[in-house]
């Protein structure tokens, strides 16, 4: 208790406003991620089925999600660049030193954004202008350009949680960067596809949910039920396949950062047949409070026997690990996701088990109230992922290279802390602007598919193209526009 009353009294008074300005801003862009990386590819698989089999309801659906899709992004830009530029002002100290090869991940995130940025512009120009089949194969490298944005940023993180492929001089500086060490470092594999698995996951659940809050309250038109399978089926796939990969991922962290792994099983002493604890809380001496215990489970599965060494938090000083508090917010975090990861695998087997059985989807009532929560929960996982790999890696901000204390902006306290509340108020208002153009487009929507010629006075219904509502009359989804000439075809949209 002495030696973190010590740490404490040794943390510069800046250090709690610039954690609290980045941890905000990041858990709210993140919100915006799996849309960004996912959203494309379940779009382009609606728009490839509605070419294949001429669905008009699935080209719709198709036409619609790209809008939001777009819309998001916008959204994602300004919340991505205030990110961008939190890393130079609030940690001057980790940019100046290791920003030759910290800087190489978000140098190919870049690339891939402004990629990405025009990409979509062609695809939404597409509805209007382009062959049907042209239009879809130009949208392709879309979500591509998505999963190398995702590589950028992981390459970067990766990088702080096991550091390589660099040379220091005498006195410390950065002098030789091998590329190829510094973005494939040994957390890389395992953090990326664990990474872009949730993603997809995230997308499929939450686009699903909002179909299923919509069967729930009564629509069960073809509109709704195809609006639902798809991104769920994907979602429901992957989810078996995410829990092998997050157990890989904490094994691997368990051999490449063996404190990070005893802070989220808040694993106090080093030994054998060392108990899981679901939840708990450690306190600074070492004990445990509340939680469920189960004996020998963590040395199972770190090393598949009860004989396994699990590594504790006191086999290094008490400056180079997570306090108590933080060692059980990783805890906590990390059992959150596990214990939402495992209840969504039986929600994707009762939907692939009744699928198998009858070809359609489960009949229970409950079923939908469980699909519609699904999305809001993975958001929830996808932020206890985030404070698990942030907060386990305290107090390094580089592992075992550079600490958060070392690299903390020199800017008083008082002016982060106004800072954040602005920033606060800032993106408050963009997501309520994001929130209120989504909810605008849908009632646009519904008041064209219930052929609503007036929508709140002044407001028309979306007729025929993803953006808003245009006078001509709607296309089908391969013959000529109206008033294009016999040789411009159309996408289903004008």
């Amino acid at each position: 208790m002495l030696s973190t009353a010590v740490q404490l009294a040794n943390t510069p008074p800046q250090m709690l406003p610039a954690r609290g300005l980045m941890a905000f801003t990041l858990a709210a862009h993140i919100l915006l991620v799996p849309f960004g990386v996912a959203l494309p590819f379940i779009t382009l698989l609606m728009h490839h089925r509605a070419l294949r089999r001429n669905d008009a309801v699935a080209l719709k659906l198709a036409r619609r999600w790209s809008a939001v899709m777009a819309v998001q992004f916008a959204i994602g830009v300004v919340t991505g660049t205030v990110l961008s530029f939190e890393f130079g002002l609030l940690w001057p100290g980790m940019m100046g030193r290791w920003g030759d090869v910290f800087g190489l991940g978000f140098g190919v995130e870049a690339w891939a954004f402004f990629l990405e940025a025009v990409l979509i512009a062609i695809y939404l120009y597409g509805w209007r202008r382009l062959k049907p089949w042209t239009h879809f194969w130009l949208g392709v490298p879309l979500p591509l350009a998505a999963l190398m944005g995702a590589f950028g940023i992981i390459a970067a993180n990766s990088w702080m949680n096991t550091p390589q492929g660099f040379t220091l001089d005498a006195q410390g500086r950065v002098v030789e960067v091998d590329v190829r060490q510094s973005i494939f470092t040994p957390m890389f594999g395992p953090e990326y596809w664990h990474f872009v698995v949730a993603m997809f996951m995230t997308a499929g659940y939450v686009v699903a949910g909002v179909y299923a809050a919509g069967w729930l309250r009564g629509r069960r038109d073809r509109y709704h039920r195809l609006g639902f399978t798809l991104p769920f089926t994907v979602a429901a796939v992957l989810t078996p396949v995410q829990f092998v990969i997050g157990d890989s991922t904490a094994r691997a962290v368990f051999h490449k950062q063996p404190i990070k792994f005893a802070a989220t099983e808040i694993v106090w002493n080093t030994d054998t047949h060392v108990p899981e604890y679901m939840f708990g809380r450690l306190n600074s001496d070492g004990t445990i409070s509340g939680g469920l215990k189960i004996p020998q489970l963590d040395s199972i599965l770190a090393g598949f026997k009860p004989s396994t060494r699990v590594i504790g938090l006191t086999s290094v000083p008490a400056s180079d690990r997570p306090t108590a508090l933080q060692a059980t917010i990783a805890h906590w975090a990390f059992d959150i996701m596990v214990t939402i990861g495992s209840l969504l695998i039986l929600l994707a087997l009762w939907y692939g088990w009744c699928w198998l059985r009858r070809r359609d989807l489960p009949r229970s009532t409950w079923f939908f109230r469980c699909a519609a929560a699904a999305g809001v929960a993975c958001l929830i996982t996808v932020e206890c992922g985030w404070i698990t790999t942030e907060v386990g890696r305290q107090p390094w901000i580089v592992y075992q290279q550079m600490r958060v204390s070392e690299a903390v902006t020199g800017t008083r306290a008082g002016a982060l802390w106004a800072m954040l509340g602005i920033v606060v108020v800032v993106y408050v208002a963009v997501f309520g602007a994001f929130l209120a153009v989504v909810l605008k487009m849908r009632t646009r929507w519904r008041a064209a598919d219930e052929g609503s010629e007036d929508v709140l006075g002044a407001l028309r219904p979306e007729a025929d193209t993803p953006y808003g509502p245009r006078s001509e009359p709607a296309a089908t989804v391969s013959g000529t526009a109206p008033g294009d000439g016999p040789d411009r075809t159309t996408g289903g949209a004008r």
